[in-house]
């Protein structure tokens, strides 16, 4: 089903319903938008500190410990 199809059929649905059932409709949209903008922003950001430098340091921390420092080995 084309997209213009389904829009132009919600509407007239929704064209049916009972106000308070509308803002039912609204609030389960905008829920759903949000999800949608929650994710687009959740994967910029894992794409941006991924290619990001900013944790290099981690990489380069030196070994201050080694197996001779445990007491009991497990």
């Amino acid at each position: 089903m084309e997209r213009e199809v389904l829009m132009k059929r919600t509407v007239r649905n929704i064209e049916q319903l009972p106000t308070l059932r509308v803002k039912e409709v609204n609030d389960f949209v905008e829920s759903i938008l949000q999800k949608s903008n929650d994710a687009v922003i959740t994967e910029g950001l894992q794409q941006l500190s991924s290619s990001s430098s900013c944790f290099d340091f981690l990489s380069h921390d030196p070994d201050i410990y080694s197996i001779t420092d445990l007491k009991v080995r497990y």
